[in-house]
């Protein structure tokens, strides 16, 4: 597993190092608060008179940050919600984040002098972008200024090369890499490295911007053109070949990858968000960035729903073509259900230029990527955009249809998307396996497994499979599916299947609809009206064989 670059696919893992045991404390008369990634410890914001009144937030001082792009104004939208005052330092009057942030000072933010002033404003200064003066927070710092990250650690990260060099000297896993200074030493990379050859820029490289790829020897002079030349500062990285982003990983990758980003950050200094790329996670990077710069407890950084996926919206044309095609996509987008719509409110349209993104949650990611899929059809298309399946309706052969049909009944009837296939244990052993094991990956979250007789398909589907199994005894021999129930229920500790009454498909796909709605509040109160549905019928029943007597009930 290697940390590489491969913008735009990020698993954001927040991280407080323990180096310094400093706390929060505060009194009301001389509040001082203290990061709890540094030893820094001052009084709030210089802007607070002596006989002003407390701020009664979650912290009395002023952030200040350093950018106020759309990362800066969702930093703003984190903090509005805990009460915490943001400034920005941009030069634009009318970057994102001006609209929402406390105070916005007007400058350069690599600026020196007025990064210097800025801070005398601020009780802690951060950043949204790394390209800042890496010289001035060090002198800053030196002053007793809380600069979170540490200097140290952003002039690491603005030099990509120095940050591999950085990741290698901490055994940290990397794509091959070296500089290169002039083409020769680009043709001796890619003799060594292969083709395709990754350049990149060392500096003022993000969002996919400062990266070319040569596909061959020939094509490694215009691919330095088109980076600005060998004066720019570059260097190569062997390729990394990965087939999806973000991949679905069974959870020990998963957690390897986790401990390679975790030793990746704790080889930094200061507090904050660092993401590791090629991993994803949900939103409330922003709240967490916060609460590590100003001390406050961390909060849980797992995901809050099942599956989701970011979609930047780019600028496709210039001006005001540009905002018409965005638009369009926008209205699309609030038609989808789990979709939400993050628009940056930049005053300029250009291409390639990141406008907005668009968060699309869902119960599974097949759900989610079919909700993709809708949104970004072309209006009028023809081709339907199918749901991906939740339910997985498996039997050991065809005899077992007419039980199993009344699982897929009830699941057209809550609306739940299902798959219905022929899967025997004994004839077709690997195409068993290779459907209990891609299940999860396409984006089942349950599986229902009738089988008769011996019944084995339940319980060895259960075995290869972390999704929840739900066995449906088939009367399928003379012993009238006695024997397919004590197979499926007589399972080996640890191999557990949710089994039902012999020919109960029905109760399966109840039992398949109150484990989705665990996730699904939606799908949790049409299982509700259901409940209240029978429990009508069965009193309307009652009243009018009440009302009308066992004899006219049975003779209507």
């Amino acid at each position: 597993m290697a940390a590489t670059n491969a913008d735009d696919h990020h698993r954001k893992l927040q991280l407080r190092h323990s180096s310094s045991s400093s706390s929060f404390s505060s009194k009301l008369s001389n509040p001082v608060l203290a990061c709890r990634a540094s030893s820094v410890s001052h009084e709030t914001s210089s802007l607070r008179k002596d006989n002003e009144s407390p701020v009664h937030g979650l912290s009395e001082m002023i952030v200040g940050v350093l950018g106020g792009g759309q990362l800066g104004r969702m930093l703003c939208q984190a903090a509005s919600k805990m009460a915490i005052k943001v400034m920005v330092l941009d030069p634009s009057e009318n970057c994102p984040a001006s609209a929402l942030a406390y105070d916005h000072m007007v400058g350069n933010f690599d600026d020196s002098a007025t990064v210097q002033e800025f801070a005398k404003r601020c009780g802690v200064l951060t950043v949204e972008i790394e390209h800042v003066d890496a010289a001035t927070l060090e002198k800053l710092e030196q002053q007793g200024v809380d600069c979170e990250p540490r200097a140290s650690t952003i002039r690491i990260i603005q030099d990509k090369y120095l940050q591999k060099v950085h990741f290698s000297q901490h055994d940290i896993p990397l794509p091959e890499f070296m500089e290169i200074d002039n083409l020769e030493g680009a043709k001796k990379a890619g003799g060594l490295f292969g083709y395709p050859l990754m350049i990149k820029s060392k500096r003022l490289a993000y969002d996919g911007r400062g990266n070319a790829v040569a596909k061959s020897e020939e094509e490694l002079s215009s691919a330095v053109a088109a980076l600005g030349g060998f004066d720019r500062g570059l260097y190569v990285e062997k390729w990394a070949p990965f087939v999806k982003a973000p991949a679905d990983v069974p959870w020990k990758i998963r957690k390897l990858a986790n401990d390679v980003a975790y030793k990746a950050i704790s080889s930094l200094e200061g507090a904050g968000v660092f993401a590791v790329e090629l991993f994803l996670t949900g939103d409330g990077q922003f709240e967490q960035h916060l609460r590590a710069v100003v001390g406050l407890p961390l909060g849980d950084p797992s995901m809050k729903t099942p599956a989701s996926i970011m979609y930047n919206l780019l600028g496709e044309e210039e001006g005001e073509a540009g905002f018409k095609i965005s638009q369009q996509l926008i209205a699309r987008a609030l038609e989808i259900p789990g979709a939400t719509v993050h628009w940056y409110d930049k005053p300029e349209m250009r291409k390639q230029r990141k406008m907005g993104h668009i968060t699309l949650v869902g119960p599974s990611m097949g759900v989610v990527e079919a909700r993709l899929n809708s949104m970004l059809k072309e209006e009028g298309s023809e081709n339907k955009i199918e749901a991906a399946p939740r339910v997985g309706i498996i039997m050991g052969s065809d005899s077992d249809l007419p039980v199993m049909k009344d699982a897929a009944k009830l699941l057209n009837m809550f609306g739940v998307s299902y798959e219905v296939r022929v899967v025997s244990a004994h004839r077709t052993p690997e195409l068993m396996f290779s459907y209990a094991s891609s299940a999860r990956e396409r984006g089942i979250q349950v599986i229902i497994a009738g089988a008769g007789g011996a019944a084995h398909l339940p319980g060895m589907v259960a075995a290869m499979t972390p999704l929840p199994v739900i066995g449906v005894p088939v009367r399928a021999t003379q012993l009238s599916g006695v024997d397919s129930l004590l197979s499926i229920v007589q399972m080996p500790r640890g191999v557990p299947v949710a089994t039902v009454a012999v020919n109960n498909a029905t109760n399966a796909g109840l039992l398949a609809v109150r484990i989705l709605g665990v996730g699904d509040s939606d799908l949790l109160a049409r299982m509700s009206q259901y409940l209240e549905d029978m429990k009508d019928d069965v009193l309307t029943k009652a009243e009018k064989l009440q009302k009308d007597g066992w004899e006219a009930y049975l003779n209507p």
